[in-house]
């Protein structure tokens, strides 16, 4: 069975997304959410069409919904969501903020 999660940071970074659309556009935000659950089910049948980001992480996938990238990990049933981020920030930083401590 192919399964997708969301992973506790990915669904914070979905809250966020939510709340900034639900106060500038519903329309828009309706549009996000329905297209982040097609990418969702596209991703667990067809895994690796997403691009690699296996100079930030080793297994790190991602793909892009309108000015937001999806992050992903293949797990053993599907995929597993990590951040979504917007398309315009610094990814490494995401990744590297642990490396630091």
């Amino acid at each position: 069975m192919n399964i997708y999660i969301i992973s506790p940071e990915a669904i914070q970074d979905l809250d966020e997304i939510s709340e900034y659309f639900a106060s500038r556009n519903l329309d828009a935000g309706d549009r996000f959410v329905k297209g982040f659950e097609e990418k969702c089910e596209n991703l667990v049948k067809y895994p690796n069409m997403g691009r690699s980001y296996a100079d930030i992480e080793p297994s790190l996938r991602g793909i892009p919904l309108e000015s937001y990238i999806l992050l992903y990990r293949l797990i053993a049933d599907g995929i597993e969501i990590v951040p979504v981020v917007s398309g315009y920030g610094n990814l490494q930083s995401l990744f590297s903020e642990s490396d630091d401590d």
